[in-house]
């Protein structure tokens, strides 16, 4: 770790000015420096180096950065948002990105990181891979393994079609105790659901001069 001095540039009027800062050194620790320095508020402070906006963690692990003498950070302030009643109307960008699932595990940020950053998934395929269980991907990789032995075998349309029937039977899901069924033909004298439209319901509707 040694010393280097750096300048800032903070937008707006102000003048550019050096700050003496450890290399490496946490962008969290970088920014509560800054903040103190300049008597800035540390929530709305942002950070740019070579372009890039400086976080204080990615993925759960705090961010370092290794400085050089000489090295210019940009310090922008963010302005207060608006009045929760005019900004009410409008959606933030961040809630119309994909949301990927909270990773606890380490070796998932890891295989995050490099899909992300480096093969440059895009989000929504990130969100449907994180968001599948140990259990999933098994029978997931399972069946590719199994599909080539159906094929061998002649067994190729029906290997898909019970899979078909599987995925029905798993996702059909459990009724509580006294709970209708969408198809009357499971339920107690076959009632119907309120509001079903069928040949009964039309014909009663036409005798009744509704149509």
């Amino acid at each position: 770790m040694m010393m280097v001095r750096i300048t800032l540039r903070t937008v707006g009027p102000s003048p550019p000015s050096s700050l003496d800062v450890h290399s490496p050194i946490k962008v969290r620790d970088l920014r509560n420096l800054i903040a103190g320095n300049g008597r800035l508020a540390l929530e709305n402070l942002k950070l740019v180096l070579q372009g890039n906006v400086l976080h204080d963690s990615k993925y759960g692990d705090d961010v370092s950065i290794h400085f050089n003498n000489g090295d210019t950070v940009i310090v922008a302030v963010k302005p207060k948002p608006p009045a929760k009643h005019i900004q009410s109307g409008f959606d933030d960008d961040e809630e119309l990105k994909f949301q990927v699932p909270e990773l606890n595990s380490r070796w998932k940020r890891r295989l995050f990181v490099i899909l992300h950053d480096k093969l440059k998934i895009p989000d929504m395929l990130l969100m449907a891979i994180f968001s599948l269980s140990l259990k999933a991907w098994a029978v997931f990789i399972m069946w590719f393994m199994l599909a080539p032995i159906a094929h061998k075998w002649d067994v190729g349309p029906l290997y898909i079609l019970g899979t078909g029937f599987a995925i029905i039977f798993v996702n059909l899901g459990k009724r509580e105790q006294g709970d209708m069924s969408a198809y009357s033909i499971f339920n107690e004298d076959f009632r119907e659901l309120p509001g079903t439209f069928n040949a009964e319901r039309v014909d009663r509707d036409i005798r009744a001069g509704q149509f």
